[in-house]
């Protein structure tokens, strides 16, 4: 069936075409009348040029151009008298009353059209507009169960009091509790919000009506409150059950930031927070909602008694990931050496949703490859598909290119392996991938970290400088092809002596603020003069320029082992951190980095 948009975009279409076929229908009236006998009179002195002839009028053009209309009589002579002024006769069948008519009609069966009743009841056309979009799913049609949700424990134990609420509301009541009325699910994307809260729905056996906040903005000021409206009444009709909003922040953008002001959100918003004021907490029905950028919501929806208990729902840790990479590899064939303990340690930082892409993007290489059975190694392969990309094996590099990528790459590695904070490189690689990576330096972390220090960050950026420096050290000149690295190693850097107050000039302050303590990630920037800018700036400078002298004392030790395992990435297009590993310590001349 046509959506109300649809719908509208037709009814535009058909007045066109009324429009059309009318100003054709009464193009007539726009022709200077002649009456007949003048009509007579300019054939006769040969001012006629040509003339269309229906069965009641005569339209035509003089030979002076101007156009004009007369009415046709019984003249048996006309015919004889227009072929001897030689003028250019054609006729025209005279249009239909029906057709008429059917023009006359066509506006109100738009109109009616637009406003008919789908098929299956309940919602009209146009009149659908303002009713909420919201998908509901009654009991039966929601499976999804906490023990479908793995990891997020601490979220699930804040969610268990709504769940009783809604099985046994009498237990609070007795002793004078009232729930919550709003649930705010916080966290970064792909963590399983929306899972979350469809568990909640399916442990408590109640309706769901889930909807976007994307959906209750129309183009029309108006549509969002109505729609806010019948999306509660509904709700009090299946009650008790849960309305869950996902990207709430589309909805409860905060008001009065931005100089454009839009009506119909804050309008939305406005009738939003009016029914959340009057809502009836003994009725049974919870308001859940889901965001990842808290920081930008309306202050009024976060306040008590509103969306007054927010659950952080974070990135897993190690654990979390393991059982999460168990829960998706439930239905796929693993052979019996794959270790999913060691895929967990690998990849620190991913959500839910990375995981679940994982274990697919590495039963899709098994079957690629005409496996029965998913090994390790299209686990690994899958993993470094989402971190760097796919291959691209068809872009070739000249030989100097490659020559210099390798260099670039190792220099990367060398520094990492040498240096404390490092971190362990898996891979090395020349072939490339991604958009724009012409080679990598695969460094995967082995476990999770939640503070680092001044010198590890300080380890980071020499790493992402080294790739620049064995290009200064082996060709006497740098490429285009450390823009990213320099990207990292000044973010590093700004964040140390802006966020950290990892700088001994600025130390005692941080220029970064969260807009939100409750919500990593949530920040905003804190004014400050030109003066503290320009310190800023400066304190960037010196940490760049210390980690660079550091690492052109580090390679410039190594130059020689530097050159010989970019000779033999080249021959291999690959080596493994062990291999490198191998090739240092075969050097005649092992000598240690400089600190």
């Amino acid at each position: 069936m046509l959506s109300s948009k649809q719908r509208i975009w037709l009814l535009i279409a058909m007045l066109g075409a009324w429009l059309a076929a009318s100003a054709l229908l009464e193009r007539r009236f726009s022709l200077p009348v002649l009456a007949y006998s003048d009509f007579r009179s300019a054939l006769a002195s040969d001012q006629i040029g040509e003339v269309t002839v229906s069965a009641s009028r005569i339209d035509g053009r003089k030979k002076s151009g101007e156009p004009f209309e007369t009415v046709r009589v019984d003249d048996a002579g006309l015919f004889a008298e227009l072929q001897k002024h030689q003028v250019k006769v054609t006729g025209r069948e005279e249009s239909s009353a029906w057709m008429s008519i059917l023009v006359s009609l066509l506006p109100v069966a738009a109109i009616a059209f637009l406003f008919w009743p789908r098929a299956g009841g309940g919602r009209t056309g146009l009149m659908a507009i303002g009713k909420n979009q919201a998908r509901v799913y009654l009991e039966k049609d929601v499976p999804v169960r906490f023990a479908d949700v793995a990891d997020v424990d601490e979220a699930k134990e804040e969610l268990r009091e709504v769940i009783e609420f809604l099985q046994h509301p009498e237990k609070f009541r007795r002793l004078g509790g009232k729930i919550p009325k709003g649930v705010l699910l916080v966290g970064p994307p792909g963590t399983g919000k929306t899972l979350l809260a469809r568990a909640v729905a399916g442990e408590a056996m109640v309706p769901f009506l889930s909807i976007s906040g994307s959906e209750f903005v129309e183009m029309f000021v108006g549509v969002g409150a109505a729609r806010v409206r019948d999306l509660f009444h509904q709700a009090r009709a299946l009650a008790p059950c849960i309305i869950f909003i996902d990207e709430l922040d589309a909805l409860g953008k905060a008001r009065g930031i931005s100089p454009i002001a839009n009506d119909e959100r804050e309008q939305t918003l406005n009738q939003l927070l009016v029914e959340l004021d009057g809502f009836d907490q003994r009725v049974g029905v919870i308001l859940m909602a889901a965001t990842n950028r808290p920081e930008i919501l309306d202050p009024a929806l976060l306040r008590a008694g509103r969306f007054d208990r927010h659950v952080l729902v974070d990135r897993p840790d190690r654990g979390g990931r393991l059982a999460i990479l168990k829960l998706h590899a439930r239905g796929v064939s693993l052979s019996a050496s794959v270790d999913l303990d060691a895929i967990a340690g690998m990849t620190a930082g991913l959500v839910g949703a990375d995981l679940a892409n994982l274990v697919n993007e590495a039963t899709l290489l098994a079957v690629r490859r005409g496996k029965d059975k998913v090994d390790q190694a299209e686990l690994q392969e899958a993993l470094e598909r989402i971190i760097t990309g796919l291959e691209k094996r068809n872009r070739v590099l000249t030989a100097a290119e490659k020559e210099r990528v390798a260099h670039h790459e190792v220099g990367h590695a060398l520094v990492a392996v040498s240096t404390p904070g490092g971190g362990e490189v898996q891979k090395i690689s020349i072939i490339p991938r991604g958009i724009s990576a012409l080679g990598y330096t695969l460094q995967l972390p082995t476990e999770d970290r939640f503070l680092l220090t001044q010198s590890e960050l300080e380890a980071k950026i020499a790493v992402l400088l080294a790739g620049r420096v064995a290009e200064e050290i082996v060709f006497g000149e740098v490429s285009t092809g450390a823009q990213d690295d320099l990207l990292k190693a000044t973010d590093i850097a700004r964040t140390m002596v802006k966020a950290y107050g990892m700088s001994p000039l600025l130390k005692e302050a941080s220029f970064e603020r969260s807009a939100q303590p409750g919500f990593p990630g949530a920040t905003r920037e804190q004014e400050y003069s030109a003066e503290v800018a320009r310190e800023i700036d400066g304190e960037v400078r010196r940490i760049l320029a210390a980690q660079h002298a550091r690492v052109l004392e580090m390679l410039g030790a190594r130059k020689e082992d530097l050159r010989r395992a970019a000779r033999a990435l080249l021959e291999r297009e690959t080596l493994s951190g062990a291999e490198l590993q191998q090739i240092l310590a075969a050097s005649p001349r092992p000598r240690a980095l400089p600190a």
